[in-house]
């Protein structure tokens, strides 16, 4: 029972951290789950996909609420987000937990890299007759200047960007949000605040993909995901209403030193064990 606890807690503090970083709480459960309990890597990667999805689908009401996120973009993304979450979740079966934990700390460090970097803010027109025009990827969004105007570029690429997020998604147990709105910034150009939204709203839908492969497989078990997922949800709201007081920027460089640090040792204790 006391085991229980401290998990809840510790979940609170993932979900909370998360939610002010702007990482998500799956970053953290995963070395909580694994270094500080001792869970087996899929089963801490089962209950992190829970957490992602509790998470996720709270926001993503308020931001189609408020006009940002553009549904027709994310239901056209999650095509590759979901079909990537199914392979990697597949995959994973067939992985060394050791290899896995490499392969994390090597996508918690990239994740890390691509939240402190500056972030683009695109306005693009919409090209007549181009294959975003022909798919309707374009729309509006509220601005204080007023609504603005925007359209999708290089949706393909974008879209093949997001089959391998999807794919770390189903692997790893994390949302991925940094490489889908890297997707959606980068190579698709679309204004940040429309990106970041749009990813929230996929996040949870490719989680649901990975998750239902960890289920099958008996790798979700509710006496670790339920306390996990109520600890992130619980902690990503605090986050939510402490956000505008907080010094977030100063956080973000301290949050990334001890993920930076958790996923060297991720790595190492991977590499040692799998030639030991």
């Amino acid at each position: 029972m006391s085991e229980i606890i401290i998990l809840f807690i510790g979940a609170i503090a993932a979900g909370l951290m998360g939610s002010l970083t702007g990482l998500g709480g799956g970053v953290i459960i995963i070395p909580l789950l694994t270094l500080g309990f001792g869970v087996p890597m899929h089963y801490a990667i089962g209950a992190s996909l829970i957490s992602v999805i509790g998470t996720s689908s709270g926001a993503a009401v308020a931001f189609v609420k408020e006009g940002f996120t553009n549904m027709r973009i994310g239901m056209f993304l999650e095509i590759a987000t979901t079909a990537g979450a199914v392979t990697g979740a597949l995959v994973s079966g067939f992985l060394n937990p050791n290899t896995i934990g490499i392969i994390f700390a090597s996508i918690l460090i990239l994740t890390v890299l691509l939240n402190l970097r500056g972030k683009p803010d695109h306005q693009e027109e919409l090209i007549k007759g181009s294959l975003e025009h022909k798919l309707k990827l374009y729309g509006t969004f509220p601005d204080k200047d007023g609504v603005k105007n925007y359209a999708a570029k290089n949706s393909i690429g974008g879209f093949c960007m997001m089959v391998f997020a999807g794919a770390m998604s189903g692997l790893l147990g994390i949302g991925s949000g940094a490489l889908k709105v890297l997707a959606m910034d980068n190579m698709m150009k679309l204004p940040f605040k429309v990106s970041t939204t749009t990813s929230n709203f996929m996040i949870g839908v490719t989680a649901v993909a990975g998750a239902l492969i960890y289920f099958q497989r008996g790798q979700i078990i509710p006496v670790i995901a339920a306390p996990v997922l109520i600890g992130v949800v619980v902690g990503s709201f605090i986050g939510s209403k402490t956000l505008m007081i907080s010094k977030t920027k100063k956080l973000k460089v301290f949050f990334a030193i001890v993920i930076t640090i958790l996923s060297i040792y991720m790595m190492y204790n991977g590499i040692a064990k799998n030639f030991s």
